[in-house]
């Protein structure tokens, strides 16, 4: 009977110890953990384990504080993918990665890189930094993959946010949802510039709070004054050619930066004394410090309690009514309107946080003089300032349109940049003499004036009178394009004479501007360049081309302009910009979770169908990319630019061309090197813009380091070998829908093989796509598998453009 209550005594005590500890801060391919069980730093500072947060029964592997109770967790790895129970593994997979997997052995969560390892070692730094390494090699060079990277709400000591611009990783803290619930909530902490980086919080797309920019010494705010002035943690910010990172120096003291889910940002440091966290600081600490407080063109001031908002010197408050009840987000507006032709002059405010970089142009090796008289030049400038402040204040940095978020600083210690703020000469103030001088000015100069403009009247009229007769006759010539012709006047009026503040975007053909026609609607208006490559021809092709499709999924274009020299197309506005601005982007990636991007595949699908098949002509587009793409207010996805676009005539099936128009990256292996041109060379640029959607990754930037395959052959390779899911975006919930999400990644597959004849018609898509019970073809190898090798054989290298926002013309080898 002893023997036995010893052995069970024995048994017992292996299952506790094994439960509870696994004391060890290294996995390797032959060890796991489970729930119960913990990794512990070399110095016992953090521990990784299973953990619920709050009221939650959700289970999550997280890394906390190992000595500091109440438990304060500070990354989480499986945020988006908890599990329900408590059979979670955590162990170092087949392929060499960290991988958590269910009861079920369900991928749950995994560091994916592609790496090789030869001896993969998974470890936890007394930084609380995990980190993936090959423990041939056994230093901080040899890591493969680091928590540091990939941060969730906390910023602990060397830990870097922001930009490493060579391999295009942004490092930026994203709020939980709840104190029970880790998942992503709605604010991030990021830098916004990469040129003059600024620290913001935004809560979706909203702004919150901005640090002010970087000008080379410190930021322009308080807030750095109030960093340097705590020695528990010294800030540090680095601005090169390779990253733009900011980071703290670890020090002696147990300090950690927090985004709480209400969207404050907050500093703590760990008190030995009363075994507490104190808040040391807090990003938004008083009123002026949310983002926009005082509205456009105010002022925001908290040298008086309470704090106030009053308007630029010059401006006065947009609604008075709305100002002496305290509602002053509405702003202000000018008293008297700038007077380009007759000269305009600044007033300088000094401390200031200076305003938020939305319309801006710099250049740093000017003085602060001529930056003066650039500003000058250009009447939509309405403020310039030094750009930086390091080895002496010098550069130029130019404002455009309203200016918001400016506010008064407490501190004038140190150098700080000035602002200078363009406002008519009449708000000037100047002295008496200044006054006489520009009195007699005006007076030697009004009948000069009134010359001038009986002059400017007479060949105005004389010019309208010709430009009607010359204008009709376009009409009637164009009248078989059906395209509406607008008025130069109209559209200089509906963009405020092409303002800088309304530009938009740059493409191939041109400047893209926004407007507003005389009865509301509002239009994206292109202007032809006088160095655009798309050409009168092109231009008139996209107007009468357009002019005639009529699909829900195709971008409307209105009408076109003609007069003088000027060429111009005017659409539909799209809110929402290009696709390319969402999928590639880390932070609005997460606006675009799978049910969306499904969505949006579905309707490029149709209206490339709709070009195909459905309409009176069948057209091929020739540039179909991801910023072709528009999206409106609802992310609906419109196909635009129909400027190279191909009619078919008759029964043709296919055409061949020495002249080959498109964007690297999207066009067939056919017609990119023999000009081959069918209906399905649009298919493989849709089934590359799929597999962008589904992985985020621009195919003509993708590169690997262990291979030269593209992306198109990297989803290939994986898709082959069962592992689909690593090429999918980090933004996907990868365990919504799993089967809808790898049937489109296998359409995508066998929209983009080699040969025509393998790639499906835009009808067997559309089908294939909205019906899962439909068994599916296995996909061959896809065109430009091998990119370096392949692709470089039959075209020289400098014929290709990267910029998928340019449209480029070459000629094809014989």
């Amino acid at each position: 009977m002893n023997k036995v209550l010893i052995v069970i005594f024995v048994f017992a005590c292996l299952f506790v110890l094994q439960k509870m500890s696994y004391a060890a801060d290294t996995l390797t391919p032959t060890s796991s953990i489970i729930d119960g069980q913990q990794l512990i730093s070399v110095g016992q500072n953090f521990s990784l384990g299973f953990f619920s947060p709050g009221s939650s029964k959700s289970r999550y592997i997280g890394i906390w504080y190992n000595n500091i109770m109440p438990q304060t967790v500070v990354w989480v790895a499986n945020r988006e993918n908890p599990l329900n129970d408590s059979r979670g593994n955590l162990t170092i997979g087949a392929d060499g990665n960290i991988v958590l997997v269910d009861g079920a052995d369900n991928r749950m969560w995994s560091t994916k890189s592609s790496r090789s390892i030869q001896e993969p070692i998974a470890k936890l730094l007394d930084s609380g930094n995990l980190v993936l390494m090959d423990g041939k090699k056994g230093d901080s060079d040899s890591f493969i993959w680091q928590s540091f990277d990939y941060p969730t709400d906390t910023m602990l000591p060397g830990m870097k946010l922001g930009w490493d611009k060579t391999s295009g990783l942004n490092r930026y803290l994203t709020s939980w949802k709840s104190a029970n619930d880790p998942s992503p909530g709605s604010f991030i902490y990021s830098f916004d510039h990469k040129d003059f980086p600024e620290l913001v919080i935004r809560q979706g797309m909203n702004i919150t709070f901005r640090s002010g920019i970087w000008d080379g010494i410190h930021f322009n705010s308080d807030d750095w004054i109030s960093f340097t002035g705590i020695t528990a943690f010294r800030p540090q910010l680095s601005v090169t050619n390779d990253e733009v990172v900011y980071w703290d120096e670890p020090g002696d003291r147990l300090t950690r930066f927090m985004l709480r889910d209400d969207g404050l940002l907050e500093r703590y440091m760990w008190d030995n004394k009363i075994l507490k966290w104190t808040n040391l600081y807090e990003a938004r600490k008083d009123f002026c410090d949310n983002y926009g407080a005082c509205g456009m063109n105010g002022v925001c001031s908290i040298k008086e309690v309470p704090a106030y908002c009053d308007c630029l010197k010059g401006f006065i408050p947009k609604s008075q009514q709305e100002w002496d009840s305290f509602d002053r987000s509405g702003g202000c507006i000018r008293r008297t309107p700038l007077n380009c032709t007759q000269g305009d002059e600044f007033q300088k405010l000094s401390w200031v946080k200076l305003p938020m970089l939305l319309q801006f142009w710099t250049n740093n090796s000017m003085s602060l003089e001529d930056c003066n008289m650039e500003c000058l030049k250009n009447c939509s400038c309405t403020a310039y300032a030094n750009s930086a402040m390091n080895e002496g204040p010098h550069g130029c940095l130019l404002w455009f349109g309203d200016l918001i978020d400016i506010r008064l600083l407490l501190s004038e210690e140190g150098e700080q940049l000035d602002l200078y703020v363009r406002l008519a000469a009449s708000e000037i103030e100047s002295t008496a003499n200044t006054g006489k001088r520009t009195k007699m000015a005006l007076i030697i100069s009004a009948p000069l004036a009134l010359l001038l403009l009986c002059t400017i009247f007479y060949l105005s009229k004389k010019y309208t009178k010709r430009r009607t007769t010359t204008d009709l006759g376009r009409r009637n010539q164009n009248e078989n394009q059906a395209s509406p012709l607008f008025d130069i006047d109209a559209i200089l009026a509906a963009t405020n004479n092409f303002s800088v503040e309304n530009k938009i975007g740059e493409g191939g053909f041109g400047p893209v501007y926004k407007g507003k026609l005389a009865h509301g609607q509002e239009i994206a208006v292109k202007r032809l360049s006088k160095t655009s490559k798309q050409g009168i021809s092109e231009f008139m092709n996209e107007v009468g081309l357009v002019a005639k499709l009529q699909h829900r999924n195709l971008v409307s274009v209105l009408g076109g302009c003609t007069q003088g020299e000027e060429r111009m197309l005017v659409y539909e506005y799209m809110p929402n910009s290009s696709l390319d601005h969402f999928i590639f982007d880390p932070i609005q990636g997460k606006f675009l979770k799978w049910r969306k991007r499904y969505e949006i595949i579905m309707g490029i699908a149709r209206g490339l169908l709709y070009l195909h098949q459905d309409s009176k002509l069948t057209i091929i587009h020739r540039d179909l990319k991801t910023s072709n793409i528009l999206l409106d207010h609802e992310l609906n996805p419109k196909i635009s630019d129909f400027g190279v676009a191909h009619i078919f005539e008759g029964d043709q099936a296919a055409v061949t061309t020495n002249k080959i128009v498109g964007t690297i990256g999207y066009m067939s292996p056919e017609y990119a090197v023999n000009g081959l041109l069918s209906l399905k060379s649009d298919v493989f640029s849709f089934g590359v813009i799929v597999l962008e959607i589904l992985s985020g990754i621009r195919n003509s930037s993708y590169n690997h380091q262990d291979h030269h395959q593209n992306l198109l052959g990297q989803a290939w390779t994986l898709w082959k070998e069962g592992r689909a899911v690593e090429i999918m975006d980090v933004n996907l919930d990868l365990t919504a829908i799993p089967s809808e999400l790898l049937r489109c990644l296998q359409v995508g597959l066998l929209c983009v093989q080699k040969f025509p004849e393998d790639r499906p018609t835009m009808s067997s898509v559309v089908f294939m796509l909205g019906n899962e019970s439909i068994a599916l073809a296995h996909p061959k190898k896809p065109g430009f598998f091998d990119e370096e090798l392949e692709f470089r054989e039959y075209t020289e290298e400098d014929c290709f453009s990267n910029n998928a926002m340019t449209i480029t013309l070459l000629e094809a080898r014989n």
